[in-house]
């Protein structure tokens, strides 16, 4: 594992459309007419720049009503991308799905319903996301680093900024339901100087986001309280009814810090869901901008942030398509090396893909939750809301370098300044960051 890597060209680098001969006569027919290529003829579709026009192409003629046209490329995509394919068809297949999706919300969809028979021949167009228990969704998260990167990093901050406190305080928003805190409690109890008082602070699950816990939080909580006895760590737990809609206002309101208590802020790939567009800079009075200046405000003793390294805020649907189709074929490219084709976890981790494909696709509005920023954003706005990032120990290196050591080798680890940043075959993933109050 490298950290100081060369930033690769883009596996899926945009060609233009110029170069990209398609027979005019093949996109203005439909299939079965003359001219139109046949399932034979559509081998040379199957480069993943040709897929990735075509979706551009398709996503075009969608917004723009050409239902002809549409219904002729989603017909080209549905034989070149079946979904039991290698990665990159079973990638092009969730953002067909996706376009078709989005068609059947808008005036287009009468005139797709050839190209939707066609579609459903090969993919079932209703995505089933699991409700996991406790212990599925451990194995879950384990399979691969995706998680388990930030868990690993996050965890290292947190047990250095905490360290000789009596009473820490964990307010976790963390995508995952809380699987990082029992490792967290397991370090935790094993301190030289003796265990805290650990008080752990949650948003009440509001949204259906996957992955999806099949019980409440109040049992969740229930469970990690007696995990933590067994390690003998006196623990509470608090649920506090939040939504990522209003930047956990509510949470916000409710956290209350008292004389020398630690407190921990853990965001966990759950801050892209406060809403959020694409301007030209950071505003000041955005949401995102209003929540971390409203955790300033708690003055906490470190604040991890962990997020996936992409960019989906685009109001433009072919920009956010482009984005979503560059870093997305990542979790299917590394799925192939991990989980057997037909295994019930491979059908889990896929339809969660499909989700998040089908809502930066096929959503707007208030709908469209999935609006992840890259890291540069996320640190200018933490500077902004006078926040000084620090380090990651080289403890913490040790650590997540081991944790790599477990899965497959194409993943990696590297440095950006302070920050440490997840990879495959080279291309960053998700990244991990610390910060404490200026």
């Amino acid at each position: 594992m490298q950290f100081t890597e060369t930033p690769p060209p883009s596996l899926h680098q945009i060609t233009p459309f110029a170069s990209f001969a398609i027979n005019k006569s093949q996109i203005h027919r439909t299939r079965p007419w003359p001219g139109f290529p046949t399932s034979k003829s559509l081998g040379s579709f199957g480069d993943v720049n040709c897929m990735e026009q075509l979706l551009v192409h398709c996503a075009n003629a969608i917004e723009s009503n050409d239902a002809t046209l549409a219904q002729q490329i989603l017909w080209v995509l549905n034989n070149i991308a079946p979904s039991d394919g290698d990665s990159n068809q079973r990638l092009t297949c969730g953002f067909l799905r996706a376009l078709i999706a989005r068609a059947a919300k808008s005036g287009t969809c009468k005139m797709l319903t050839a190209a939707m028979a066609n579609a459903s021949a090969n993919m079932a167009l209703s995505i089933h996301t699991h409700k996991f228990s406790i212990i599925d969704l451990t194995s879950f998260v384990d399979l691969t680093p995706w998680h388990r990167f930030g868990f690993t990093a996050a965890n290292a901050a947190i047990l250095e900024a905490v360290e000789g406190s009596s009473i820490v305080h964990i307010v976790d928003l963390s995508l995952t339901h809380c699987m990082q805190i029992p490792t967290l409690i397991d370090a935790i109890a094993s301190r030289v100087e003796g265990p805290p008082l650990v008080k752990l602070t949650v948003a009440g699950a509001t949204e259906d986001v996957p992955p999806m816990l099949e019980l409440s939080y109040e049992e969740l909580g229930l469970k990690l309280v007696n995990f933590a006895r067994s390690r003998n760590v006196m623990m509470e737990f608090r649920v506090i009814p939040s939504s990522s809609s209003d930047g956990f206002a509510a949470l916000i309101e409710q956290v209350k810090v008292r004389h020398g208590e630690a407190l921990v802020i853990n965001c966990h790939m759950m801050l892209h869901y406060i809403p959020e567009e694409t301007l030209p800079v950071v505003s000041t009075s955005s949401p995102r901008t209003m929540f971390l200046k409203a955790l300033r405000s708690l003055d906490p003793s470190i604040v991890v942030l962990v997020d996936e390294d992409a960019d989906f805020t685009s109001n433009n649907l072919v920009c956010r398509l482009r984005s979503a189709f560059n870093f997305l074929w990542i979790p299917y490219d590394t799925v192939d090396t991990f989980l057997p084709r037909g295994s019930k976890q491979r059908q889990w981790y896929e339809a969660d893909i499909c989700w998040k494909i089908e809502n930066v696709i096929a959503h707007e509005g208030v709908h469209r939750v999935e609006r992840l920023e890259p890291k540069s954003r996320w640190v200018q706005r933490m500077r902004n809301a006078n926040f000084r990032g620090i380090s990651f120990g080289e403890d913490a290196v040790t650590e997540v370098k081991s944790m790599l050591d477990e899965h497959a080798a194409g993943w990696g680890l590297k440095r950006e300044e302070e920050d440490l940043v997840l990879t495959w075959k080279g291309h960053n993933v998700v990244f991990a960051t610390a910060w404490v109050p200026t």
